[in-house]
């Protein structure tokens, strides 16, 4: 055991216009049971002394069953009307990672991820290569109609009758991840996304992206991003956090604020969590919600959604 705090765990499930009068009180109840489960599936795992490799991965397929969020069941629809997939996991202590982009038919996004990470010469796989890897690994497929749910194809319906060129219109991106910091002090990340509501022409975003969408190195930190992807890329926001940590001496959370604020005045919005070294447990965001949890081996649990909780 070292010195530093013991494991710490934070997850989200998402950045965006997430304000109380936008939410039913039934949505809201279910997407505060689904993330506390996932901290309390996560959490399990680290105070039984396992690895936040193992943490991650585990609260994530929580989130993806979930249809309160866009990640496997729940995914937002492309302009065609299909669902396309895309998943990252690292491990901080090697900077090990796996990623898989443009998925219809794994249920488990990040699952796969994780196998192309231990299972593949590669760090990135995408469309039918993926899915072909997936069945070698002996994965499931899954049916296509099971990610599809009546409030993501409504969303849909609405974006196109308003303006079939915009992608996103409610602003709503519903990205799930999380970063753990375990017993032994290893850190690790995964995030899942169904991408954006309307994408087009196999639009990716920063989810799959190592250094943008996730990131994970026992020197400076684990994150895990959520919000409008072709910002983050850009700034490659995961890595720039872990730098700004690493080799300047910021804090986790002033390097959170400096990076998010970065990717304001570029134009871009949404949120981060980041765990490091010393178990910090933080998070930054910019619009007025974030779905989000977190929870630490001394005692610290909360779930919340909105901006002013």
């Amino acid at each position: 055991m070292t010195d530093t705090p013991d494991w710490s765990l934070v997850l989200h499930g998402g950045a965006g216009s997430i304000e109380r009068h936008r939410l039913t009180a039934a949505q809201d109840r279910g997407v505060r049971a689904a993330l506390a489960l996932a901290l309390d599936t996560g959490g399990a795992i680290l105070s039984a002394g396992g690895g936040a490799l193992d943490a991650v991965e585990a609260a994530v397929r929580v989130l993806e069953e979930d249809p309160h969020f866009n990640a496997g069941r729940g995914a937002a629809f492309t302009r065609e009307g299909t669902i396309e997939l895309d998943a990252a996991i690292m491990d901080g202590r090697t900077r090990a990672a796996g990623a898989v982009a443009g998925l219809t038919a794994t249920r488990s996004p990040v699952g796969l991820a994780r196998r192309v990470m231990e299972a593949s010469p590669h760090v990135l796989l995408s469309g039918d290569g993926a899915e072909r890897f997936a069945r070698d690994q002996g994965i499931a497929a899954q049916d296509p109609a099971w990610f599809a749910t009546d409030e993501r194809r409504r969303q849909l319906d609405e974006l196109l009758a308003r303006n079939a060129d915009a992608f996103d219109i409610d602003m709503k991106y519903g990205t799930v991840g999380a970063v753990a910091r375990d017993a032994a002090g290893h850190l690790a990340a995964a995030t899942s996304t169904g991408g954006v509501t309307g994408k087009r022409w196999g639009r990716i975003g920063d989810s799959p992206l190592i250094g943008a969408g996730t990131y994970a190195d026992d020197r400076s930190a684990a994150i895990s991003c959520t919000g409008s992807g072709e910002f983050f890329i850009r700034v490659g926001v995961g890595h720039e956090i872990g730098a700004r940590i690493r080799l300047s001496g910021e804090t986790p959370q002033a390097a959170a604020d400096a990076v998010m604020a970065e990717v304001r005045a570029l134009g871009g919005t949404g949120g981060v969590i980041v765990t490091a070294p010393g178990g910090e447990a933080v998070w930054s965001f910019t619009t007025p919600g974030m779905y989000r949890a977190r929870a630490t081996a001394a005692g610290l649990r909360e779930v919340a959604v909105y901006g002013d909780e």
